[in-house]
């Protein structure tokens, strides 16, 4: 173990992506190149966890619908938290592009095609983090297995890549940094304050050279900066608060399985939402998950399965694990008290990896204090089918977050009411 490490280095995970590496938007004229809500008694939060190679769907899925449909295997993990969640069939994107789509499971919309949407491929999670603010010492945290599945990104279209370390998470939540640490941070914080400064009035000296669409693009930009702005006043305005004392015995930095760092971030991100250090969690389980550690083959070669028996059991072996652990999850909201205040969603943005599609992923929504509705069977007839998107609205809705639209969302999420 590191003992000269400084358990501040490490809010730069959770900070990653504000922004701060912003350039001038191209413009063509010059020929170059849910909004704050009421406070409440009980404040919402959320959950998202992605697994990057999904899960196969022939286990996944209940062959009935409602809530008296018979558990599936994959499922079965979770029996005893079975009226407090609700799976979903034939939700998607539309999206193709095999693992490289599956980035855009909380997003909507895939990284290549973010330049034509107003917000680009922001993940819900950072849409709530944004809704939340300063209220927490940490607007988000992303957590994660090794690299993680690339699942979160600002509305800079900028990746924030998984805390992965068990140990650092540990250090943000509940270790003090020294006073050195804090005045290094302090100065960081100014000398970047600084240089969104030169950005801005360089902005504002181009704002008389441009045609209408380019101001547009400009008041765009300013926008963002004023956003990382905020974002590093919050930084500032919790520097000097005490963190919370850690209600369990610190957790070292050593060499561990993959299978046992995973209960330790459950158990993390429990505390975090229990402590309010946060209100948002993500947890990301990659491609590359050592499922060596279960006594079974690698992972990526198992989820190319072709139902192939041999296989598929061993691969049933890996879903099992994972779901257990999110149902130690769902155990340890309950023991806070916080799985009525606290929807977690479930799933990923591949679909079926045996071959590779982005259709009919699998999603489950839990907690939130919602009437859960079992097994819920969307439309499957291409023109009748309802876009992920229109659940990632209702969510942030229930979040607090004002908003009309996400993503590629149509409206709302009519089938259930979550707002």
């Amino acid at each position: 173990m590191n003992t000269h490490r400084t358990p501040f280095i490490d809010r730069r995970h959770f900070l990653r992506g504000l922004g701060m590496a912003l350039a001038l938007p191209a413009f063509e004229s010059l020929n170059v190149g849910f909004a704050a809500t009421a406070v409440s008694a009980t404040p919402r939060r959320l959950i998202c966890i992605g697994n990057h190679l999904g899960f196969w769907p022939g286990g996944f899925f209940p062959t009935a619908e409602g809530r008296d449909y018979a558990i599936s295997k994959t499922l079965a993990p979770l029996q005893a938290h079975r009226g407090d969640f609700t799976v979903f069939s034939h939700l998607d994107h539309n999206s193709k592009g095999g693992h490289g789509a599956v980035h855009s499971f909380l997003t909507g919309v895939k990284k290549e095609e973010a330049a034509g949407f107003p917000e680009k491929n922001i993940s819900i999670d950072q849409v709530a983090a944004e809704h939340v603010g300063a209220a927490t010492r940490y607007p988000s945290i992303t957590a994660g297995i090794g690299e993680g599945t690339d699942m979160c990104w600002n509305r800079a279209g900028v990746h924030i890549p998984p805390v992965n370390n068990p140990a650092r998470l540990f250090e943000a939540l509940f270790v003090e940094a020294s006073a050195g640490a804090k005045a290094s941070e302090r100065e960081r914080l100014s000398n970047r304050a600084s240089v969104l400064d030169a950005l801005r009035e360089s902005a504002k000296q181009l704002a008389g050279n441009l045609d209408a669409a380019d101001r547009s693009k400009l008041d765009q930009y300013l926008t963002s900066v004023r956003d990382v702005e905020r974002r590093l006043k919050m930084s500032e305005a919790w520097l000097g608060r005490p963190k919370p004392k850690s209600p369990i015995d610190a957790i070292k930095d050593e060499e561990r399985k993959q299978i046992e760092e995973i209960p330790l971030f459950m158990d993390l991100m429990t505390l975090a939402l229990q402590t309010d250090s946060t209100r948002v969690a993500t947890f990301e389980v990659p491609l590359g998950f050592h499922t060596q550690d279960l006594d079974v083959g690698g992972y990526h070669g198992l989820s190319h399965h072709s139902k192939a028996e041999g296989l598929l059991t061993q691969l049933q072996v890996v879903e099992n694990y994972l779901m257990t652990q999110f149902a130690h999850l769902f155990g340890k909201l309950k023991e806070a008290r916080l799985m009525d205040s606290t929807l977690v969603v479930i799933g990923s943005g591949m679909g079926n990896a045996s071959n590779h599609s982005n259709r009919n992923l699998p999603v489950l929504l839990a907690g939130g204090g919602l009437k859960h509705q079992g097994h819920l069977v969307c439309p499957e007839d291409e023109r009748k089918r309802i876009q992920l998107s229109n659940l990632w609205l209702s969510t942030l809705q229930w979040f607090g977050a004002e908003r009309e639209r996400f993503g590629r969302s149509t409206g709302t999420f009519t089938p259930m009411k979550i707002a």
